[in-house]
């Protein structure tokens, strides 16, 4: 036993300061490099124009049957379609639990003529044709992106190519019967 107690030793005065500096030293680096980080951390936050634009207001009133229009909105464009009576027998008519993301039409819109999705491919991140009468829309009639070959069919739903989902549906309410506000 007494060999124990003469094993253990109390601290000097010096093996104290030098405790005391080495925790202050490691703590104001803990605080530096921190404070450093922050920017960064930071500049990953949305732009303020960006937030500026949380939510939008629409009219539809301007489209006729069969016309497309695009906006902007959070940076990304959003696709407008009034749909013919035609597009929307066919979207509804759709075997949709065979799709590679199975979804009804009745749950991608909430105004059967009016589709209403964000632009953007789901496999890269390209803006897919089909919003002008002039540009192809692929084999199922709604859009089309030629950068990897994905085709949507007139409910944006993937029925081709690499994209793994359908175009995405923005939050969106109806103000109006033609007023809407995404986001």
């Amino acid at each position: 036993m007494g060999d124990l107690a003469e094993t253990q030793s109390v601290p000097t005065e010096d093996e104290s300061r030098r405790d005391f500096l080495l925790h202050a030293t490691v703590a104001t680096g803990v605080v530096g490099a921190a404070v450093s980080l922050w920017p960064l951390i930071n500049s990953l936050n949305p732009a303020a124009d960006t937030l500026a634009l949380s939510s939008v207001e629409v009219s539809l009133a301007g489209l006729e049957e069969g016309q497309a229009a695009t906006i902007s909105w959070r940076g990304k464009p959003v696709f407008l379609r009034y749909r013919t009576p035609a597009e929307i027998e066919e979207a509804r008519s759709e075997r949709w639990q065979d799709l590679p993301d199975p979804q009804p039409d009745e749950e991608r819109v909430q105004d059967d003529r009016y589709l209403i999705v964000v632009g953007v491919c789901t496999h890269l991140g390209c803006i897919p044709l089909g919003q002008k009468t002039t540009e192809t829309r692929g084999d199922f009639g709604g859009y089309f992106c030629p950068c990897h070959g994905s085709h949507y069919d007139v409910s944006a739903r993937i029925r081709r190519g690499p994209a793994p989902s359908n175009l995405e549906v923005p939050e969106y309410t109806y103000l109006s019967e033609t007023n809407v506000r995404i986001g």
